[in-house]
């Protein structure tokens, strides 16, 4: 079976999880030997970005210093063996486009959607 996530919230409980959870569920998955592949849209896009770094979390004496590096979580995921789809428009509406972004995704247009999902056996949306 093929399943295709798509995720598009962006840094949902990063900071309190650490990780992207439905990263981290994905990369579980296709360890376990799951055909599954990722397709980033909205705020999402912004994880593909090289060069992103979040800054620690101070609030009053204590501070939060794991951030999460989800663009390391991508980068883990595509060498396992997922497709990573990113839409052209998103990258545009966040202005993106031209960015330095990690090497192994791949761009689609939105007219190229329908062609994507049809191509699997069942599609997540987070």
């Amino acid at each position: 079976m093929k399943v295709l996530n798509i995720l598009s919230t962006g840094y949902r409980a990063t900071l309190e999880e650490q990780d992207d959870t439905v990263l981290w569920i994905s990369q579980a998955m296709k360890r376990a030997g799951a055909e599954l592949d990722l397709l980033l849209r909205a705020s999402t896009v912004n994880y593909v970005v090289e060069g992103q770094r979040v800054v620690p979390l101070s609030i009053g004496a204590r501070s939060q210093r794991n951030a999460p590096d989800v663009h390391a979580q991508l980068r883990d995921l595509a060498g396992g063996g997922a497709t990573i789809f990113l839409l052209r428009e998103d990258l545009e509406l966040y202005g993106l486009l031209d960015r330095p972004r990690l090497g192994e995704v791949r761009l689609i247009g939105a007219g190229g959607l329908p062609g994507l999902l049809s191509a699997y056996d069942q599609v997540w949306h987070w």
